[in-house]
């Protein structure tokens, strides 16, 4: 029956299968020659893609935070219930009665100014008797004095 069929059709099949290879090879010259008519914006194109990717990348890995993780050691000082003033310390550190009250003043978050005033001396005094302070305790900052003279005592927590 099959071959009857073809043998009927012959013609019309073989006219069939030329057309259809026919108009195969026109496809493939009409891209082929598309192209080469485009070359340089399908180069274009690609090259785009690439240094659009290169971008997303280069972003993500500059943007993506690094985490990293620091241990700080800090010494705690465990407060005791009452202040006990240290006096020993005081005679070693060799700070002066004006200095401990300049000190303690300076705990109190109060300006050079205001200590001044409280002392009812001069501003320049008042900056004699904190850097002496300072030198005594072997620091460079008001904040640093202050954690020091209460770490050894001299100064309430």
């Amino acid at each position: 029956m099959v071959i009857t069929f073809f043998n009927k059709h012959h013609q019309v099949i073989v006219y069939g299968a030329a057309l259809a290879l026919l108009l195969f090879v026109m496809k493939w010259l009409e891209w082929r020659f598309l192209i080469l008519d485009h070359a340089f914006e399908i180069y274009a194109g690609l090259i785009a893609l690439l240094f659009t990717g290169l971008g997303i990348w280069l972003a993500l890995k500059l943007t993506t935070p690094k985490v990293t993780t620091v241990v700080v050691e800090k010494e705690v000082i465990v407060n005791s219930p009452e202040f006990v003033f240290n006096k020993q310390e005081l005679e070693r550190v060799g700070i002066s009665q004006r200095e401990l009250e300049v000190l303690q003043l300076m705990a109190g978050g109060l300006s050079n100014a205001q200590i001044a005033d409280k002392l009812f001396v001069s501003l320049n005094t008042v900056k004699t008797h904190s850097s002496k302070v300072f030198e005594k305790l072997e620091v460079q900052r008001r904040t640093q004095a202050v954690e020091k003279a209460k770490q050894i005592g001299l100064i309430p927590r």
